[in-house]
């Protein structure tokens, strides 16, 4: 197993299907009486969380504690950053306590890698969302839910996605989720299309193992799952599209739209959503939509990484044991 989980691009397919297939036993803790493994006591894992997130840090910090991990939980607001404190000075604060792991979501891309290649800090480290770059977890929870839906949860064991068509719309410009998922779909065999206004298709998105299309009622009958990018108003610096109901028309999915859809295709949205923007109410609600399985499927996940990266071996990945009272 590597060392870091930085890049999407970084997983071999062997890797990435065997965090998926550990994520599959990690996934039937949450089933049992008790929802704790003893594989992380006495270990301390940080979240070093220089940006605003919800669903991410929570998601980590209920993956650590099911690990049995200590956790110290990082917010750059009211720490010392505020007042200056260098992402170096931080990271030898972080030695100098001696944490076993780090968890880094930081505004600047190329952050994570930073801290991991920089020789401050001797501890994985795993990017939890760095810039418009990558969220490889993100990634790697999509493909665990699309796994899901579209194999079998028994099915799907020890199996990637191949042939598998994948449709990304939205905000492809300043997405490090759409980034991190045509690598990791890519790698896991899918063939990845990406639907979005000219205005927000990154310069050299050519050289991206994907499709770029620009209709997307073209691209909806031959998709298996369809997920829908929040547009990132806090990273825009100008106005990418004439107007919100503009932009609802041509790339947002309504109910009209997953109509044309085949029938076992389904609804992704890495959150938050913006209902009647680019996802109407009633496609959100609907039982095609996978936004509440993407959250759950990102403990199961993000425990799995760190279970790899910090206690798991050859032997006892595929039967990790519960605690016993």
């Amino acid at each position: 197993m590597m060392r870091h989980l930085i890049s999407a691009a970084d997983l071999t397919r062997d890797e990435a299907i065997r965090i998926l297939d550990t994520a599959e036993e990690m996934a039937r803790v949450a089933d049992r009486p008790i929802k704790k493994l003893p594989a992380l006591r006495g270990r301390t894992i940080c979240n070093l969380f220089f940006e605003d997130s919800t669903r991410t840090r929570i998601s980590f910090e209920a993956a650590e504690k099911r690990l049995s991990a200590d956790v110290i939980n990082f917010a750059a607001k009211g720490s010392s950053v505020s007042k200056g404190e260098s992402l170096k000075d931080t990271a030898q604060t972080l030695e100098a306590m001696g944490v076993d792991a780090v968890v880094i979501r930081h505004g600047a891309s190329g952050a994570p890698y930073r801290l991991a290649t920089s020789g401050w800090i001797d501890a994985p480290v795993v990017n939890a969302g760095d810039g418009t770059h990558q969220h490889p977890t993100q990634a790697l929870l999509d493909a665990f839910t699309m796994r899901r839906r579209l194999v079998g949860p028994d099915a799907g064991i020890g199996r990637d996605l191949a042939g598998r068509r994948i449709t990304v719309v939205g905000d492809i410009l300043h997405s490090r989720v759409a980034r991190s998922n045509v690598d990791l779909l890519h790698t896991l065999g899918a063939e990845v299309t990406l639907v979005a206004p000219p205005t927000l298709v990154p310069v050299g998105v050519e050289a991206w193992p994907c499709e770029i299309a620009y209709d997307l009622d073209a691209v909806l009958p031959k998709s298996d799952a369809v997920m829908m990018l929040r547009v990132q108003r806090e990273r825009m610096n100008a106005a990418f599209f004439p107007t919100e109901r503009e932009y609802s028309r041509r790339y947002g999915l309504d109910a009209h739209r997953m109509a044309r859809m085949p029938d076992h295709a389904i609804v992704m949205h890495p959150g938050p959503m913006v209902r009647g923007m680019e996802i109407t109410a009633e496609v959100a609600d609907s039982g095609r939509c996978t936004v509440v399985e993407q959250v759950a499927a990102g403990v199961s996940v993000r425990m799995a990484v760190l279970y790899l990266l910090l206690g798991g071996n050859e032997s006892d990945t595929a039967h990790p044991r519960s605690e016993e009272k």
